[in-house]
């Protein structure tokens, strides 16, 4: 765009009107097994995006007590496919928001409040970059194939809205782009070009039970082989190959006058690398079979089975999301701002998403304490907020970058 500051002049007159759309999607609780909340808040972003002529396509969830994935779609046939990417549903069941008092909430440059930056902020920041193309370069924006995708179970790590949405994408496309929240840093722009995947797994333990007084001698305790294997499976942490694990949760027992005939473990371990990643499943699995913990009795041995739960694959850089990165660089150059790349351990769907077309994600505007819902007296604990003050430079950028990534400059009326 030939002049930036007519752009940012046009998006702060539209910032007012934004934030009363995203006080508006902030008042609903879309907490992911709020099915109800979510659906409310899938009627009301596609009522939002209908006058830029967007049409809504609601899809069920694989899972019944989830709400529906909804898919926005302006067709342009033939022009170029690009996809923009959010999600409907927040981390926080209804009765916390009560219990904490934690709604909407401005306080000077900060917005407090449920999904003010995951991601309600996102979404309404992707709706404010469409209008602003709308406006500004139409011809842009009328020649391109649009979907706006947000997935209703983001939380849960659901890999079906991944497929859904990898159907409507075509291989071809120039971009997902995903509005998850930006990480602040004084002074400059963040956006992600890279995200750890994941594999999450359950270490199970069958000892043998005796009396833990009268008889000990004759069992095998399987808490005391799965502390062990903990041990081992903590000790596979690689900051060298930035792996980390984390064992979560365990149980085990009856009571504690009984030699424990069993214990549960589930944890995580994630990674930037694809092939570290099968590395560590294949270390993983290897524990399996028998333990090295005995009953003195007659040698009977404790036995370990490793299973896997649920898998998001991990998303390294590559040169789709580089190319991206260099049209966002350009953009924030061209708007006199520092853009600074990051690498996040967290899971997006632009894990989903980026084996299949180049994917940028961090695209929202920046907050923090995602997650978080409580406030304490000393200030030492504050719940999430969105940054006010960086909503209209990360649009500005995103309007830029987009029309860096359609060379929107020479089809400008």
């Amino acid at each position: 765009m030939k002049d930036p500051h007519r752009l940012i002049g046009w998006l702060e007159a539209q910032r007012p009107a934004a934030f009363e759309i995203l006080r508006e999607l902030v008042g609903i609780n879309s907490y992911t097994r709020n099915r109800a909340g979510v659906l409310h808040q899938a009627e009301l972003t596609a009522a939002r995006f209908a006058p830029l002529g967007f049409t809504a396509e609601h899809v069920p969830s694989d899972n019944p007590a989830y709400g529906d994935h909804l898919f926005l779609r302006r067709p342009h046939p033939g022009g170029p496919s690009l996809a923009l990417v959010s999600h409907l549903d927040t981390v926080f069941p209804p009765e916390e928001e009560e219990r904490n008092a934690f709604r909407w909430q401005p306080e000077g440059d900060r917005i407090f409040g449920p999904g003010t930056v995951d991601i309600k902020g996102g979404t309404v920041l992707a709706l404010v970059v469409l209008q602003a193309l709308q406006a500004l370069a139409p011809r842009v924006f009328d020649s391109i194939d649009w979907l706006v995708a947000l997935n209703a179970s983001e939380e849960t790590e659901s890999a079906h809205f991944g497929c859904l949405t990898r159907e409507r994408i075509p291989t071809s496309a120039l971009a997902a782009l995903v509005f998850e929240g930006e990480t602040p840093l004084p002074g400059r722009r963040r956006v992600v070009l890279a995200r750890k995947g994941r594999l999450t797994f359950r270490v199970k333990v069958s000892g043998r039970a005796a009396h833990a007084g009268g008889k000990p001698h004759r069992g095998a305790s399987a808490i005391r082989q799965l502390a062990r294997l903990i041990e081992r499976i903590e000790s596979m942490n690689d900051p060298d190959r930035r792996l980390t694990f984390n064992i979560g949760t365990i149980s085990g027992g009856v009571s504690v006058n009984r030699v424990p005939h069993e214990a549960v473990a589930d944890g995580e371990f994630r990674c930037f690398d694809p092939a570290v990643q099968q590395q560590t499943r294949t270390a993983l699995e290897a524990l399996a079979g028998v333990g090295d913990v005995r009953a003195a009795s007659d040698g009977w041995a404790c036995r370990t089975e490793i299973s896997f739960l649920n898998e998001s694959p991990p998303w390294p850089r590559n040169p789709g999301t580089d190319r991206l990165h260099a049209c966002w660089q350009a953009a924030a150059a061209d708007l006199d701002q520092v853009l600074e790349p990051e690498e996040r351990g967290g899971i997006s769907d632009g894990n989903l998403l980026c084996h299949h077309v180049p994917t940028l994600d961090g695209l929202g505007p920046a907050g923090d304490n995602d997650h978080c819902s409580e406030r304490s007296a000393d200030g030492s604990k504050l719940p999430e907020f969105m940054d006010a003050t960086s909503f209209v430079p990360k649009a500005a950028l995103n309007v830029m970058g987009i029309l860096r990534l359609v060379d929107g400059e020479r089809l400008l009326g």
